[in-house]
């Protein structure tokens, strides 16, 4: 399944990768019962998920296993869903998004446990999440926020704009801090969960793209230059609807995300620039986020549309200094660190921002993982239980919640 470029520049992941993955083409005929195609965050976690309850495993990935959006994002694992309860709540009811809130937290929790139990190294860290605003007359919408998230038996603390500077350094209106975000290095992550799956018997393929899928009386086959492959099913894990599912892509809007990585700080650089030990986010959309990296500060956000024929370099130029002025702004102090590299990532978004996870009626033994937004390692983890439970036979109404059907 040809697919765009889904990451744009060298990442601080790819940077430092230590012990590169190699995996052999797909070759030949083989068979399974589940085959994973895509190789990045979501399909490591469905693959390790499978091979747990005893599945028969097979990874195909076009280019790199985590080469791809995976080595592009900035690692923020919320629990919190791209958009707010309130926003959630006026398009699916206040039950349902709810609901959404309480499952997503849930999916952040068992992917910080899975990461543990399978002792990954990846620099996985627990954080608070600060939600903030600039704006005066924002803070009374996200005060508003607060409360219904506390009407809904859902956790979080206010913090005055005085206690916002403290912590990070911004002159704001006020946040909101959430307890139990994480981040880690995205890459080393997905490969510690694809060498644990491999443990489990699943097989991985890589450099192997797949460019037919073929209905049998028994499952799929799928087909590559080199090799083909039958499975009882196959999971569709690329993160958006490829133009091999044409149908599908008017579902998905493709959004260009940028990430700047400043050079290291000075003890006394970090001191003036304020931000401590957290990761924030703003209530912009699309929103802008930051972290630390060890010494070095990573400034994401300034989302743009795919723009079909829009001249690449001066749209990645803007966007990238448009990312670098929002931020000294909050931070002049940062103009002194300077930006020691810049890329970009590709995601998919969904109207409501919420992912596609499990069978659609036009193709059948398919099942999909898709559309993940801004939140793709939270997401991951619930396809991968929603995934599971659905080939162990079990359905339960969250599923529904994340359906084509919804």
């Amino acid at each position: 399944m040809r697919k765009p470029v889904l990451r744009h520049g060298k990442t601080i992941w790819l940077e430092h990768e230590r012990q590169p993955l190699r995996y052999p083409i797909l070759r030949g005929h083989h068979d399974t019962e589940i085959a994973i195609v895509g190789g990045g965050i979501t399909g490591a976690m469905i693959a390790e998920s499978f091979t747990r309850i005893g599945a028969r495993v097979a990874v195909i990935e076009a280019a790199r296993i985590g080469h791809g959006s995976t080595a592009a994002n900035t690692a923020l694992l919320l629990q919190e869903p791209d958009y707010d309860l309130r926003s959630l709540s006026e398009k699916c009811g206040s039950r349902k998004a709810r609901r959404i809130w309480e499952l997503s937290s849930d999916a952040a929790r068992w992917f910080i446990e899975t990461i543990r139990r399978l002792k990954i190294n990846c620099d996985l860290r627990q954080l608070d999440s600060i939600y903030y605003t600039l704006e005066p007359d924002r803070s009374k919408e996200l005060q508003g926020e607060l409360q219904r998230r506390h009407k809904a038996g859902l956790k979080g603390d206010w913090v005055t704009p005085a206690a916002l500077a403290r912590i990070s350094g911004i002159r704001g209106a006020g946040a909101i801090r959430s307890h139990g975000d994480a981040q880690l290095n995205p890459l080393a992550a997905c490969k510690g969960l694809i060498r644990a799956a491999e443990r489990g018997g699943a097989r991985i393929f890589e450099r192997s793209s797949v460019n037919r899928i073929m209905q049998m009386d028994e499952g799929v086959r799928l087909y590559t230059r080199a090799g083909q492959i039958d499975a009882r099913q196959v999971v569709i894990a690329t993160g958006y609807a490829t133009n091999y599912f044409r149908p599908l892509a008017g579902r998905f809007k493709m959004r260009h995300t940028y990430v700047l990585a400043t050079n290291p700080a000075t003890r006394l650089q970090r001191g003036r620039i304020g931000i401590g030990d957290v990761m924030l986010w703003d209530t912009e959309r699309p929103y802008h986020y930051v972290r630390w990296v060890g010494d070095r500060l990573l400034l994401g956000g300034a989302d743009h549309p795919v723009k079909p024929g829009a001249r690449h370099a001066r749209q990645f130029a803007e966007a990238t200094q448009e990312l670098r002025e929002y931020f000294e702004a909050i931070f002049p102090e940062l103009a002194d660190v300077g930006i020691e590299r810049a890329w970009e990532g590709l995601f998919a978004m969904t109207p409501d921002s919420l992912p596609y996870i499990g069978a659609h009626r036009r193709y059948p033994r398919h099942a999909f993982a898709l559309g993940y937004g801004g939140n793709g390692m939270t997401f991951a983890a619930l396809a991968a239980r929603i995934l599971t439970e659905q080939w162990q036979g079990k359905h339960s109404a969250d599923h529904d919640l994340f359906a084509f059907s919804r």
